[in-house]
C-alpha cells in the first residue's frame, strides 16, 4: 500500500484526485492540505510515500515547500502552470500534471513514479513490517467503465482506429486509451511489441511461424521494423 497527501489550495483539485485515486485499491489517502505550512505540520508528524504538490500556493509555493523536505516521498506535481515543468524535473519530480488532466495522464503517473520507486529501489516509507507493494495490474477504461486488467490475464493489445482493443482471458475490452499508453502501463520484460499495432504477452505466445505470433487461437502479425524484437526472444 503506498500512502499519500494532497498539498493544494483549491478544494476541487482534491476531490478529482480523491475520485482518481479510488479507483487504484494500492492507494490510502493519508491527509488533506490547503497551504504548505500545513504541509510542513503534517509531516513533522506522519510519513506517507507520496505527495500530490500543487505550486501556486499562498505565502510558500509548492517548489520552496519541496526545498525544505530534508527527505521528501515521492512527488507528482499538480498545476495549471506549465512554464514551471522544467524546475520541477529539477528537483526530481516523479511527474508534471497540467490541470486539468485526465484519468488516462493521472494514471500514466502514477504507474511511472511506482515503477521508479521499485526498479531504483528509492528509500520510500513503508508502514513497519510492510513491503513494497507488488504492481501487478492497471486500470483500463471502456464502456463508461475501469477494468482491472491484471498482466497475468492479459494475451495481447492491438491498435484499432483511434481505440484499442484489449484481449484477456474470455474476453476483449475496447477502450480509447491509446496504444502507446497502454505500452507505458506494462512491464517491459514481459510484453514485447510486435508490430506497430500490436502487443504481446511474451509468456502467452504459443508458436512463431513466418510472420505470425499464435496466442491462443489468435494471429498476431510480425512487422518488419519489429522482427529484431522477435529474435531477441531466442
Amino acid at each position: 500500500m503506498f500512502r499519500y497527501l494532497i498539498i493544494d489550495d483549491e478544494p476541487i483539485a482534491h476531490r478529482i484526485i480523491e475520485n482518481y485515486c479510488e479507483n487504484l485499491p494500492y492507494l490510502e489517502k493519508k491527509g488533506n492540505c490547503y497551504n504548505a505550512f500545513e504541509a510542513l505540520q503534517f509531516l513533522n508528524e506522519d510519513t506517507v510515500d507520496l505527495l500530490f504538490l500543487d505550486i501556486n500556493m499562498p505565502k510558500l509555493s509548492g517548489f520552496d515547500f519541496l526545498k525544505t523536505l530534508p527527505n521528501s516521498p515521492k512527488i507528482i506535481v499538480t498545476t495549471a502552470y506549465k512554464e514551471f515543468a522544467l524546475e520541477g524535473y529539477e528537483l526530481n519530480v516523479s511527474d508534471y500534471l497540467l490541470k486539468p488532466f485526465s484519468f488516462d495522464r493521472f494514471l500514466k503517473a502514477i504507474n511511472k513514479t511506482f515503477d521508479s520507486a521499485q526498479n531504483k529501489k528509492s528509500s520510500v516509507a513503508l508502514p513497519p513490517n510492510e513491503t513494497e507493494p507488488n504492481i501487478n495490474s492497471f486500470f483500463l477504461r471502456g464502456d463508461k467503465k475501469h477494468y482491472q486488467i491484471h498482466f497475468e490475464d492479459l494475451l495481447f493489445i492491438e491498435a484499432y482506429g483511434h481505440y484499442t482493443k484489449v484481449y484477456v482471458k474470455n474476453e476483449m475490452i475496447v477502450s480509447p486509451q491509446k496504444i502507446s499508453d497502454l505500452e507505458q502501463l506494462l512491464p517491459k520484460f514481459d510484453f514485447i511489441r510486435t508490430h506497430k499495432s500490436f502487443i504481446v504477452a511474451k509468456n502467452k505466445i504459443k508458436q512463431i511461424e513466418g510472420n505470425r505470433i499464435l496466442i491462443g487461437g489468435y494471429k498476431v502479425p510480425i512487422g518488419q521494423t519489429y522482427k529484431e524484437n522477435i529474435i531477441m526472444l531466442f
